[in-house]
């Protein structure tokens, strides 16, 4: 009777402009999705090209390069007796969409463009390309001619439609049509759509995959049907890293889960579904019968050809199951280390270099890489025959197969310790350890040489030496004398990343790592190009506090007992002289407010936007039982202070992985100013206004108390 489908969708780690990859990847998920009987196969958004070519999409060879990739698709024996469902810009009347091309056995069936532009955060959609406006209208596009020599057609369906096969019908959405208080699929299941499908370009967030598969799960349970969601995976050439997390979903219930976190470059989910299921779970809803009655119908372009078979009696279902989630300090374990994975083997560099100061900054970022080492041999345990081939080609030796994530990371990983005379033998101790047990080549030296070769030159010449504050110095001479130290370490960092593999013996050269947490970066708690100035920087996009929970999970997960004593060490940066041996100096104190307090500003300032007098309103309230409003004002007031006056570090922020919303990486993500009048002068006096008026308030009612 014909009534069960076998649906794939997928997961590629596509590569932005990388045409001859990208494709490769596209005919091995569709020659995976056929051997295991699907008659439909849903990609990521435009994995022809990649996702992120940002203003690439302005290229005309961007377009004919899609274009080349679609033709050799078509061509493909692969591609044949099975519905392909591609993305890739298309310009349409000179106008550029983003689209969908879904087609069957050498003949574009319709190109769908995408209705509603991602365009917020790290995504500017509209810039590239515009909305398809036309809902349930369809256009003729004219075919380029080396298409048309193919397909045989000059013209084929543009637009808003759905397909009707012989025994279903199916609707596609693009990533944000999800997201929208308006999705497609509302009105397409209203009108007999049963599968919908989603190509998604999706990028990690710490926490965000709950919302995701909120939002499929939801679809299917007020109007029934199949749900595929497809995504891109892995970094494809920017600081985000899309995190797959491919769904097949039926009626409310997950049928199929794909990798949040992998290795491979390619992952193909499948999953056989009753289309009776369907149409029982919604005959049973009688609002949705009568919305659907009153629905606008789509466009229909009919295909001659059925995704289930005649004799499928004794073809078994898909059970469902319980969508599995990683906690946040997991997320940060797996997403920055397969990110950091792809920054390597892409970059052709030889390994990585961390100055490794002893804190828990730079020690989280050691641990991400001994995270990717653990994942590399696993996957490697596991067949993955391409990330044993990138091994061999970072290291250059092409027996080498690893099994022993300690040896791979001494191969990968160069750490040091660089001490000046403010360095605590305790830090220095703490580095050494956690070397030794992740296995790391680990190297110490001391800077002060160079710090006084520095200083003296700029004594020589000017005739004043500059002194400490605990020396009687003024507070610019203790900050210079500071900032000294940090630049020598960023020097001493390149200079090692590009020799250190030379003076072992060793081709290449590695790639500096940074190790500023994005509450630093926030207030700009660094100095400006010193070794927070880095090549990438995998902890930049992640909080001091979800930083704490990883290192946590770290100790007992890869067995690293060094890590408990930095979790117990007060956060320093050691660029003050110690008294009596000892640390004195604090970041928190440094700072003047807490990481505890820097995340609540960050979020409030960029999620919540909020400027100076709404977060002093909002924390006012939040934070009455721990300060009075003077107190709430004082701390914000002291806030945007530092945070304006610092703003123009981050213009040279390192790229970072983007793993949070409160980010303020200027180059992408938070398009704010870097000059700004730091005292907020109309801001802060609304501030005053209102703190003035409170404390009267309370001083009424301590009056009114016998």
């Amino acid at each position: 009777m014909g009534r069960k489908v076998t649906v794939a969708t997928c997961a590629l780690n596509q590569w932005a402009l990388d045409f001859e990859g990208n494709l490769q990847r596209i005919l091995k998920s569709i020659e995976i999705a056929k051997n295991r009987g699907a008659r439909y196969r849903l990609g990521p958004e435009l994995e022809i090209c990649g996702y992120g070519c940002w203003d690439h999409y302005y290229e005309s060879d961007t377009l004919l390069h899609s274009f080349q990739v679609l033709a050799a698709l078509l061509e493909s024996s692969v591609t044949q007796d099975i519905i392909c469902d591609v993305g890739m810009p298309v310009m349409h009347r000179n106008v550029r969409y983003n689209c969908r091309v879904i087609f069957l056995n050498r003949k574009i069936l319709l190109i769908r463009p995408k209705m509603a532009l991602a365009n917020e955060g790290n995504y500017q959609e509209l810039r590239w390309f515009s909305p398809w406006s036309r809902s349930r209208q369809v256009e003729e596009y004219f075919l380029p001619r080396m298409l048309q020599d193919l397909t045989k057609q000059k013209t084929v369906p543009f637009g808003d439609a759905v397909l009707a096969t012989r025994d279903t019908c199916i609707g596609s959405e693009i990533c944000e049509e999800l997201w929208t208080p308006r999705s497609p699929h509302i009105d397409m299941g209203l009108d007999g759509v049963e599968i919908f499908t989603n190509a998604s370009g999706s990028h990690h967030v710490l926490r965000k995959a709950h919302a995701r598969v909120d939002l499929v799960t939801m679809a299917t349970t007020k109007n029934g049907g199949i749900y595929l969601l497809a995504n891109q995976k892995g970094c494809d050439g920017d600081r985000l890293y899309f995190d797959g997390c491919t769904t097949i979903a039926m009626n409310g219930s997950i049928f199929a889960q794909g990798a949040q976190f992998s290795l491979n470059d390619v992952e193909v989910l499948t999953a056989t579904l009753d289309l009776e299921d369907v149409r029982s779970y919604r005959a049973e809803i009688s609002s949705r019968s009568l919305a659907a009655s009153r629905v606008d119908p789509y466009p229909r372009v009919k295909v001659d050809f059925a995704l289930s078979h005649h004799n499928d009696l004794l073809l078994p279902l898909s059970e469902p199951i319980e969508w599995t989630y990683h906690s946040p300090a997991e997320e940060i374990s797996l997403g920055p280390a397969c990110w950091l994975w792809d920054f390597l083997r892409r970059s052709q560099q030889g390994g990585f270099f961390l100055p490794l100061s002893g804190g828990l900054d730079s020690a989280a970022s050691a641990c991400i890489v001994f995270s990717m080492c653990c994942q590399v041999c696993e996957a490697v345990r596991s067949g993955n025959q391409q990330v044993l081939a990138d091994v061999r080609t970072i290291l250059n030796d092409v027996n080498y197969s690893p099994q022993d994530p300690r040896d791979l990371c001494g191969r990968l990983l160069t750490t040091c310790y660089m001490a000046s005379e403010n360095s605590s033998q305790e830090t220095c101790e703490r580095a050494r350890e956690l070397a030794q047990q992740i296995g790391s080549h680990h190297m110490g030296l001391s800077i002060e040489p160079a710090v006084k070769a520095i200083v003296g030159i700029f004594s020589l010449l000017t005739g004043q030496r500059p002194q400490f504050a605990v020396h009687g110095g003024s507070s610019r001479e203790n900050l210079a004398l500071q900032n000294v130290q940090a630049r020598i370490r960023m020097v001493l960092a390149y200079l090692f990343a590009q020799l250190s593999l030379w003076s072992r013996g060793f081709p290449g050269s590695l790639l500096v790592l940074g190790s500023a947490n994005v509450d630093e970066s926030l207030l700009g708690y660094l100095t400006k190009y010193d070794c927070s100035s880095a090549d990438i920087n995998p902890i930049g996009g992640i909080s001091k506090m979800d930083l704490r929970a990883f290192v946590q999970l770290c100790v007992e997960r890869f067995q690293l007992p060094a890590l408990c004593s930095i979790l117990d060490a007060p956060a320093t940066a050691e660029l003050e002289p110690l008294a009596d041996g000892q640390v004195f100096q604090t970041d928190e104190e440094d700072m003047g407010m807490t990481y505890v307090e820097l995340s609540v500003y960050g979020r409030l300032r960029k999620i919540a936007k909020m400027g100076p007098y709404s977060m002093f309103c909002k924390l006012v309230n939040m934070w009455k039982e721990l300060y009075s409003p003077r107190q709430v004002a004082d701390k914000v007031k002291q806030f945007f202070s530092k945070y304006s006056a610092n703003r123009h570090k981050m213009t040279t922020l390192t790229p970072a992985y983007h793993a949070e919303s409160y980010s303020p990486d200027d180059n992408r993500f938070d398009l704010r100013p870097f000059l700004y009048r730091t005292s907020w002068p109309w801001q802060f006096h609304c501030i005053e206004t209102e703190v003035r008026q409170l404390e009267g308030n309370k001083q009424q009612d301590l009056d009114g108390v016998d």
